[in-house]
């Protein structure tokens, strides 16, 4: 009696197990996202504010898809930057990084060789580039209009690739927003093309494509090199041409000193304006519009500094 219950203990607690097991199999296959089908995450990192705000346009309301900026919120044009060891750890969770490429990020061999991996979005790739009277490619390629749309379309063809299963949706969305934009583009257009004042004088190397696509013309930049004070002999060049050109509006850009620009002023009577690059600012999820603001924002100020 005690042998046959012993038996009948043994087979109650094998079989249990059997039960188990299988059940424990059937709860890992559901949760494996590749039998589910579920969409894997994708992280995409960002080299600076326009880039970012082209970006998270492209990736609008896409489950999965996250958009972070590398660089802090006042971290200007990328000349002269230098990698973090915060910036590495970002850019170890990306799946793309998303640069303006044109020689703006100077740091990218360094990146490239620590993260051979790293998927590499060349927002400039094929845009024909502009050069200063050294030879010099001018990277600033995003504050032309036009230029800008290109960026907004190579970015999403190049994420289609690295991530085929939002392909479709990068392609929309960016159709979608180079509508914007070519909406904004008429509008500068319009206000813009019949001017008659042409000449503008710029804090640096900033403008060439956006004064390129509305037909002014540049007579002098205040400092070449970003946040680099002018010789007194390059100011009284300035000076020179400012009153031999009868030019009336100095355009200084909010990310810099107007410290030049204001003694230019003193000098020849001129008054200091202030053109934006869209180069800084918070990088926010709802961004979606900050580059179309602050272009409908320097169209005023070019409609009163021209007029």
């Amino acid at each position: 009696m005690f042998s046959k219950l012993v038996k009948l203990l043994l087979i109650a607690v094998v079989s249990s197990a059997m039960l188990t097991g299988c059940g424990q199999s059937k709860v890992s296959n559901t949760q494996d996202p590749t039998t589910a089908g579920q969409k894997k995450n994708i992280t995409i990192v960002t080299s600076f504010y326009p880039m970012y705000i082209s970006t998270i346009n492209v990736t609008k309301g896409i489950p999965g898809v996250e958009v972070v900026n590398m660089t802090k919120p006042q971290t200007g044009c990328l000349h002269d930057y230098q990698l973090t060891p915060e910036d590495l750890k970002t850019l170890e969770k990306a799946n793309a990084f998303v640069i303006n490429g044109a020689g703006m990020e100077a740091f990218l061999d360094k990146t490239i060789q620590q993260q051979p991996q790293l998927k590499i979005i060349d927002a400039s790739k094929n845009l024909e580039l502009l050069k200063d009277e050294t030879g010099e490619e001018n990277p600033h390629v995003w504050v032309s209009v036009s230029n800008a749309i290109l960026q907004v379309q190579n970015i999403a063809e190049q994420l289609a690739v690295v991530d085929t299963q939002n392909a479709a949706q990068y392609k929309s969305n960016a159709a979608e927003y180079v509508k914007k934009l070519e909406a904004l583009r008429d509008t500068m257009h319009k206000s813009l093309d019949g001017t008659k004042n042409k000449d503008i004088i710029t804090f640096h190397e900033a403008f060439p494509y956006f004064a390129k696509e509305f037909k002014l013309n540049i007579v002098s930049v205040i400092e070449r090199e970003p946040g680099s004070e002018p010789s007194p002999a390059e100011l009284a060049a300035t000076i020179n041409t400012i009153k031999e050109s009868h030019i009336k509006a100095l355009f200084a850009e909010p990310q810099y000193s107007s410290k030049a620009a204001q003694t230019i002023a003193q000098e020849t009577g001129a008054k200091v304006y202030t053109l934006d690059p869209v180069v800084t600012g918070e990088a926010k999820p709802d961004a979606y519009d900050a580059y179309i603001r602050v272009m409908e924002n320097n169209l005023k100020i070019l409609q009163e500094a021209l007029q």
